[in-house]
């Protein structure tokens, strides 16, 4: 059971500092909450008390996004659903509806925060592999005397491990910043012990542009999460692919490399089939899904069930 002293909703950034500084230790900033509660469930947890949860879900700067100048700021509070009925999100951040409809339920998508799955680091999270396949920052707050500073850092940086970030006490995370890669094509492939509301063994993101022909690969990103401590963004992979020209057969050679990366303590082995299989795939379907026509697409997909 989670209960708490005080539950607190700013309207403004401003606010939530000052409520941060005068919490109580052991106080929490919470937004969509669909990491907290399940923690706290008994059985995970035990009975949890917070002396002061600080929900930031009313603050309309932490809200919407904006597309300038080849990236998409996202605030904060932008939640998984909104990838998959957002337009413009979809077309910008193109592996991010594959993720989102991976990613719990409906009622939960409503709720949980790309910003929050990344500030809580789990190595099963889903938004970080797709998040740092598209150069994603995140922008943190703090409160410097009167006025609020901001910082930004590569995601990849700010996740340093297991539930360990770069986030500093007293600190917001306020944004997270991607390439806006509209034209591209996306995928997200994930395996977990169930189909329903699974959480990550092994999950891949991709996306991929080509040349006017749609032969060539003119850019791809690709990224890893479930085998090691952090997510992986796969360069060497990239750097094969770039300018070559699409086959299925160069495909499936670069998704060999990649087994060696999985730095897993458990199921080592299964996760390296796993990766191999999931690297085709993502690299496949995100050619699909910008049009390229594959031959046998129907039986590549059956080889990487």
């Amino acid at each position: 059971m989670l209960t708490c002293d005080q539950y607190h909703m700013p309207s403004t950034l401003s606010e939530a500092f000052r409520l941060l500084r005068m919490a109580p230790d052991g106080s929490r900033l919470i937004a969509g909450a669909t990491d907290i509660l399940p923690w706290a469930r008994e059985g995970r947890a035990g009975d949890v008390h917070i002396p002061e949860l600080i929900d930031i879900t009313r603050i309309d700067e932490l809200s919407g996004y904006q597309i300038n100048d080849g990236r998409v700021r996202l605030g904060t509070n932008i939640v998984y659903q909104q990838f998959l009925t957002d337009e413009a999100l979809r077309r910008h951040l193109p592996c991010m509806p594959y993720c989102s409809i991976w990613f719990a339920d409906d009622q939960i998508r409503e709720q949980a925060t790309l910003a929050g799955n990344i500030v809580n680091a789990s190595p099963a999270g889903d938004g970080m592999p797709p998040v740092i396949a598209m150069n994603g920052a995140i922008e943190i707050a703090r409160m410097d005397g009167a006025d609020i500073t901001h910082r930004t850092l590569p995601v990849a940086d700010f996740i340093q491990g297991p539930g360990k970030t770069g986030l500093q006490p007293g600190e917001i995370v306020t944004a997270i910043i991607c390439d806006s890669l509209e034209g591209y094509g996306g995928a997200f492939e994930k395996v977990g012990q169930r189909r329903s509301l699974v959480i990550s063994s092994v999950c891949a993101a991709a996306v991929v542009k080509t040349d006017p022909t749609q032969k060539i690969f003119e850019d791809v990103r690709l990224a890893l999460g479930g085998v090691g401590p952090v997510p992986l963004r796969l360069t060497d992979v990239e750097e094969q692919l770039k300018g070559q020209i699409i086959s299925r057969e160069l495909i499936a050679t670069v998704s060999e490399a990649p087994q060696q990366r999985v730095a897993s303590r458990s199921r080592v082995e299964y996760r390296r089939n796993v990766v191999r299989g999931f690297v085709e795939a993502a690299l496949e379907n995100a050619l699909i899904d910008c049009g390229v026509n594959l031959p046998d697409a129907e039986l590549a997909e059956a080889s990487h069930a």
